[in-house]
């Protein structure tokens, strides 16, 4: 029903920053929250950051904090990852998520979000 497209990865030297874009369109437009998730080759997915669309409270992993801003803009429904201080660890690709339902989710859990974009590369060399 909701369909997401991220934008603004690529290759970066270490120290450098990126910011991803990620924008909804389709029937339903109206989100509870939205986060982002990254998946390295060979590893699991994890939790980046996520913001509550209500009331804007941020979410980050211990990895990122301190690093990483997520931000939103609710009129064109898109959410943004601004990147900063990047590391090779910080490779990966990295999805954006959104979810519907109502309640009281955690936004670190990839199962609590209904709708998942098709990723973008981000790519940090040394």
């Amino acid at each position: 029903q909701v369909q997401l497209v991220e934008s603004g990865g690529g290759l970066v030297q270490a120290g450098g920053s990126l910011r991803l874009s990620c924008a909804a369109s389709g029937r339903t437009l109206v989100v509870y929250g939205m986060g982002w998730f990254r998946q390295a080759p060979g590893k699991e997915r994890e939790f980046v950051a996520a913001i509550n669309w209500s009331g804007g409270s941020e979410y980050y992993a211990d990895s990122v904090k301190g690093r990483f801003t997520i931000s939103r803009d609710n009129a064109r429904n898109t959410v943004y990852l601004q990147m900063n201080s990047l590391k090779p660890e910080d490779t990966a690709v990295y999805y954006c998520a959104a979810r519907v339902r109502r309640g009281y989710p955690t936004f670190r859990r990839g199962g609590e979000y209904d709708n998942w974009g098709q990723g973008t590369q981000v790519t940090v060399s040394s």
